[in-house]
């Protein structure tokens, strides 16, 4: 079990250092490049004046291509780390550090399957450095959380757990795309950068992440109540984790009703989606300072 603990440990590190040359990448093929041009002028004296101007372009079509590369790299190591992890658990994911390995891969999995149908490489921009920074959080995780330790009772019931926790990470990772939309979008509609992918793409994309991962977060609510009745002995219990969850879930299902009902585009849309992940973040993180139920080491 403890070769298997560093296999897992070792496959995240080779993750972790694909994910961050993808995310930089991914920044130099979205931002651009400033290319100098240079002119030679006549005058009306018949001398010859040298002009430069700047010219600010597309980035290299060969560090998107790359970028890539890199990604499928990370997520392939990524997987590798959660495989021998698991093997090594014999569970579903039961600590933050187990969580986070996850998350990490689905961000980056939920990513390349919008970039593969859109083709809008320029959204790793934005998408790979969250999973870069949830690596970053691993790494920043007590080294005790990388042991394997056996289960408390109310994580043991392992198929309602690892289809609850699966369901959650996955609605978390299309949140993530969403949000990339949605700052892209800002960025595209305010600036009218000729390269990045057209606003009513980054809309689409948007709104094409929210519904794979609604219906994923309203799973994640009925699987964790009933998963609460068995473990506590009632279905709901206002703990901290779960009313953010609610709240999550409610978040955006504003943004699907007006969108939908009240035909909703564009910029507000975007601020909603750039509002609905900081409540992800909030769901995920916020056992942190109010503690509760969820507590299981960290979780």
């Amino acid at each position: 079990m403890e070769g298997l603990v560093k296999l897992s440990f070792y496959s995240f590190t080779a993750a972790t250092i694909a994910l961050v040359a993808a995310a930089l990448c991914y920044g130099v093929h979205a931002v651009g490049r400033v290319r100098v041009r240079r002119a030679a002028l006549s005058t009306g004296t018949g001398t010859t004046v040298t002009a430069h101007a700047a010219e600010f372009g597309p980035g290299p079509v060969a560090a998107g291509r790359y970028a890539t590369m890199l990604a499928w790299f990370g997520l392939a190591f990524q997987g590798l780390a959660i495989l021998f992890r698991t093997l090594a658990s014999k569970s579903a994911p039961s600590n933050m550090y187990e969580f986070s390995l996850i998350f990490v891969f689905a961000v980056v999995l939920i990513y390349l399957w919008f970039e593969r149908s859109y083709g809008a490489k320029q959204l790793g921009a934005v998408v790979l450095p969250i999973a870069v920074g949830m690596a970053a959080y691993v790494w920043s995780l007590p080294v005790a959380m990388r042991e394997v330790n056996p289960l408390i009772p109310a994580l043991q019931n392992q198929p309602l757990m690892t289809a609850h926790v699966s369901l959650a990470i996955f609605a978390y990772a299309s949140f993530a795309v969403s949000f990339g939309a949605a700052v892209l979008y800002l960025v595209a509609e305010r600036r009218r950068v000729s390269w990045l992918p057209s606003p009513a793409m980054l809309d689409d994309i948007g709104y094409r992440a929210v519904t794979v991962g609604f219906p994923m977060m309203a799973g994640v609510l009925i699987l964790g109540s009933v998963w609460a009745y068995q473990a506590w002995g009632t279905y709901w219990s206002w703990d901290p984790k779960e009313t953010s969850a609610l709240f999550l879930w409610l978040v955006y299902g504003v943004y699907l009703h007006t969108r939908s009902l009240r035909g909703w585009r564009g910029t507000r849309s975007a601020w909603i989606l750039i509002f609905g992940f900081g409540a992800v973040l909030f769901t995920y993180y916020g056992n942190y300072f109010f503690g509760g139920l969820h507590a299981y080491g960290g979780v």
